[in-house]
């Protein structure tokens, strides 16, 4: 199916080089979007370690549910479904 561009008010059809740019760039948007995906998740999850970092202070002894906790945080970008299905961790109260 040909692809138009609109010049000057009129459709006008891709050229032959702008057929193969353009799908070389819908090639590569699965890639792209993957890519932020997984920069949002791992912004996401560095936000919520951020929250707990004075919990590791070296003058505090963190209880072993938060540290689960963080460590299960600093798992998530190796979860199966990642970045696309995340399973967050509980936090604790």
């Amino acid at each position: 199916m040909p692809r138009y561009n609109i010049v000057d008010g009129q459709r006008v059809q891709f050229t032959e080089q702008q057929e193969a740019e353009f799908n070389e760039l819908q090639r590569q948007y699965p890639a792209q979007l993957l890519g932020l995906q997984s920069v949002q998740v791992r912004e996401e999850r560095d936000a919520r370690l951020a929250e707990t970092d004075w919990m590791a202070s070296s003058d505090l002894t963190m209880p072993s549910e938060w540290a689960s906790y963080r460590s299960s945080l600093r798992d998530v970008p190796s979860q199966a479904g990642f970045p696309n299905t995340i399973t967050w961790p509980t936090k604790p109260s």
